[in-house]
């Protein structure tokens, strides 16, 4: 196994963590617990682009940690009150409908290549500067109300701009999917139409011959 795959494992590790951390309300833990999680994640995305070290496997499970850390400090938050619960809904639900219409491509024999798209990555990371800033804050007793509400309502707007950017490139994906099997589908059509043409022109200059 890579180094970059056992640090990806060691953040899968962390998500638990953090969370029970967070449901004790240590808030000092599960802030530095979430600390070394980005940053382990920055880590190890450097080490296997500087030494080669990309695999198969790392390429799902780094995305997989990232989604797992993010979404259980978002919901947890969201049930201590500390973020609105409409954002956590629209955070679970976004990424949510994209496993769906990843699964669903796959269903009808057309997969679709999921890419990170400019605005989801700004998603993410207004995501994580939410989550940090909101831990940060009860880890050392701040308050930054002004700066969270900022960040939340971006937060926000992200997220559902990144949803309908996704949501269309998906739709072009599966329109396109459709038109290439209307398009077989008549193709055939014209075949079959052929065939039939030609049979019956068979059977007249056989009884011609006859």
């Amino acid at each position: 196994m890579t180094l970059p795959n056992m640090i990806t494992i060691m953040r899968l590790l962390l998500v638990p963590a953090v969370v029970l951390a967070m449901l004790q309300s240590l808030w000092g833990w599960a802030f530095a617990g979430f600390l070394v999680a980005g940053i382990s994640d920055g880590v190890d995305g450097f080490i296997a682009r500087r030494w080669n070290q990309s695999s198969r496997l790392g390429a799902y499970l780094d995305p997989i940690a990232d989604k797992l850390l993010l979404v259980s400090v978002f919901v947890v938050m969201g049930f201590a009150g500390e973020l609105p619960l409409w954002l956590v809904v629209m955070m679970v639900s976004r990424d949510g409908l994209i496993v769906c219409a990843v699964l669903l491509s796959s269903v009808m024999s057309n997969p679709v290549e999921v890419k990170p798209l400019f605005v989801s990555k700004a998603n993410t990371a207004a995501q994580i500067v939410l989550a940090a800033l909101v831990l940060g804050e009860l880890a050392f007793a701040v308050q930054l109300g002004p700066l969270r509400t900022a960040l939340i309502l971006l937060t926000g707007v992200l997220t559902v701009a990144s949803a309908a950017a996704y949501l269309v490139a998906w739709l072009r994906h599966m329109s396109g999917y459709g038109e290439g099997s209307r398009t077989s589908n008549s193709q055939n059509d014209v075949t079959k139409s052929g065939n039939t043409k030609s049979g019956i022109g068979r059977s007249g200059g056989s009884g011609t011959d006859a």
